[in-house]
């Protein structure tokens, strides 16, 4: 079976609008021959590229359009592909906990890479990077609140801000969150908490 047979055959089972790297079809053929048959399946609409070596069955609903995958979705396709961390920006961590109501123009999040721009359809995702310590638990809610918390930085955290956070957590989660490896203000904070 040819590269390009395999790749169309191996597509027709994936579910439309769930976006996929290049590297799942490292076993069909070279890292070129792939690359290039997916980039003519883009180009006759038959796949939609969202990002580079990112793609995705386009996915049409009645009521919306075309669909789009979240940038969550294919920022972990590219966290995997480049063994890194992202995680959420603390400004959009600090919204997730309802401690504001303001919102990223330009979506940003944090990565264990190197600080850059990717661009995910006709969005441009800024990736910053940050020390270790604030991408501990990422993808998790501990991990989400230790990020509020950075952002918010020892002037803007207080017994308040913990309770909401705390009140929007789990036990598990919270002991995870207060167990994390954080400095020495914010465990004052903790510790005048509970």
């Amino acid at each position: 079976m040819s590269v390009t047979a395999n790749i169309v055959k191996r597509i027709k089972h994936t579910p439309k609008g769930q976006p996929f790297g290049i590297g799942r079809f490292v076993d069909a053929g070279s890292r070129t021959a792939v690359a290039k048959t997916l980039s003519r399946l883009a180009a006759s609409g038959k796949l939609e590229r969202l990002s580079r070596g990112i793609y995705m069955r386009p996915k049409l609903s009645h009521f919306a359009g075309y669909v789009r995958p979240s940038t969550q979705s294919v920022l972990r396709i590219i966290a995997r592909r480049n063994r890194e961390i992202i995680q959420v920006h603390g400004a959009e961590a600090v919204r997730a906990f309802g401690l504001s109501t303001q919102m990223q123009i330009k979506p940003v999040f944090y990565t264990s890479g190197a600080s850059r721009q990717v661009k995910i359809g006709a969005r441009h995702v800024r990736l910053l990077h940050v020390a270790p310590r604030k991408l501990q638990h990422a993808g998790t809610h501990a991990g989400l609140a230790l990020c509020a918390l950075f952002y918010l930085g020892k002037k803007g955290v207080n017994e308040t801000v913990i309770a909401r956070i705390k009140a929007k957590m789990t036990p598990s989660e919270f002991k995870q969150l207060v167990d994390s490896e954080i400095p020495a203000w914010m465990q004052v904070a903790f510790r005048q908490t509970t």
